[in-house]
């Protein structure tokens, strides 16, 4: 898969693998989970796994994980997928991702997210893909809109589970 619609491609996407834990581990660090609430535990990353390899053999309205490789490097740069989530009393795909440090700045993220608005494109579930990033992290604001995404506003959004926090409700719809 490529990146970016001109130029060289940015990034691949590969499907979730066993191999891709320690990419896990890594975007699970403090500096990279400041606007999620923080890191999870190792059992929470382990079940997080199982989850993201579970996806794999569902139906694509399951959605998909991926590892994000950085090109022409070749290495693993981050994470990203697409999910069912129900918003608004409507069913949508949620999409969300992190970049390691190093790559951040080039456009990985950009590129990525816009491979998977063509892949949730092509699963072809749900009308619209959502992503919800803290009202306060400005890169994941920014992808969103280098991406695409129509920006719907502040909401409240729970993430991880029993916490709530202030998100922007960014949109794209899959049909335009």
């Amino acid at each position: 898969m490529t990146g970016a619609a001109a130029g060289p491609p940015v990034v691949r996407l590969d499907p979730w693998s066993e191999e891709c834990l320690p990419l896990l581990r890594a975007v699970n660090a403090p500096e990279m989970t400041e606007h999620l609430g923080g890191p999870e535990t190792e059992e929470q990353v382990a079940r997080r796994h199982l989850r993201y390899l579970a996806m794999l053999d569902g139906p694509d309205p399951a959605g998909r994980m991926f590892q994000v490789v950085a090109l022409p490097e070749g290495v693993p740069a981050g994470t990203i997928g697409f999910w069912p989530h129900t918003g608004d009393g409507e069913d949508v795909y949620e999409t969300g991702w992190s970049v390691l440090p190093g790559f951040q700045g080039r456009g990985v993220a950009t590129a990525a997210a816009r491979e998977v608005v063509a892949l949730a494109r092509a699963a072809g579930a749900y009308r619209y893909l959502h992503a919800y990033p803290s009202a306060g992290h400005a890169a994941s604001n920014g992808v969103c809109r280098r991406a695409g995404f129509e920006l719907r506003g502040e909401r409240l959004f729970e993430y991880p589970a029993g916490r709530l926090m202030v998100s922007n409700d960014w949109r794209y719809d899959l049909r335009a």
